[in-house]
């Protein structure tokens, strides 16, 4: 059994979707990061980083229970343990790895960034700053999404097949409409978006926590 920490972020739900993607058996355990749970000492102590997700496997590879936090670690590490969707090749797996590290460094990070602008800096500074913060973070975002793009109108997934590259990603794009840009401007993530969006695992994953 997985015990998962999460809320209703694109960040939690890269990890619930693989969840249901691997059939694995977990607990959904919500953290309420807007009231601040994520500082509770007890939360703590499974996730250093007081950042969601988080996730305890009491079938760990030691044979008792392990904490893992950070997405991109808990992501590679259910996929290794379920032995799917790191790709099955030494090719595709070093695609995988690069994509994946292109979301959970550079494509999350930026979107977390222009929800800031979007959400709080009207309130916190002044109207040229804001404007300036959002255009910034705006335009920056634009081009990771045009970097996928460029990939997805080659292939149909990051890497040769479906991996936890493609799951980490389709919560960000997910939220296209609030993030105020189009996915008619990026034809080849657009087509990638459409098919995953009709993946049961996605759609349940996407759901939690509810």
């Amino acid at each position: 059994m997985i015990d998962l920490y999460t809320c209703d972020t694109p960040n939690g739900r890269k990890v619930s979707i693989l969840l249901e993607e691997t059939g694995f058996d977990y607990t959904t355990h919500v953290i309420d990061v807007r009231a601040g749970e994520q500082h509770d000492p007890k939360y703590r102590a499974i996730s250093p980083n007081e950042k969601i997700p988080a996730i305890v496997d009491q079938d760990g590879p030691a044979g008792g229970p392990i904490r893992v936090f950070e997405s991109g670690a808990i992501l590679q590490y259910l996929a290794e343990k379920s032995g799917r969707f790191m790709g099955n090749d030494a090719v595709t797996k070093l695609e995988c790895q690069q994509w994946l590290s292109l979301v959970v460094t550079g494509l999350a990070p930026t979107f977390v960034q222009v929800f800031y602008w979007l959400q709080h800096a009207p309130n916190a500074t002044t109207e040229e700053i804001t404007a300036f913060g959002r255009e910034r973070y705006s335009e920056e975002m634009k081009r990771l999404v045009g970097v996928l793009d460029f990939r997805l109108r080659e292939y149909e997934y990051l890497a040769k097949t479906y991996t936890v590259a493609d799951m980490a990603a389709f919560p960000w794009i997910d939220r296209h409409e609030f993030f105020g840009f189009s996915l008619d401007d990026f034809v080849g993530v657009q087509n990638w978006y459409n098919r995953l969006s009709k993946r049961a695992a996605i759609q349940r994953g996407m759901k939690v926590p509810s």
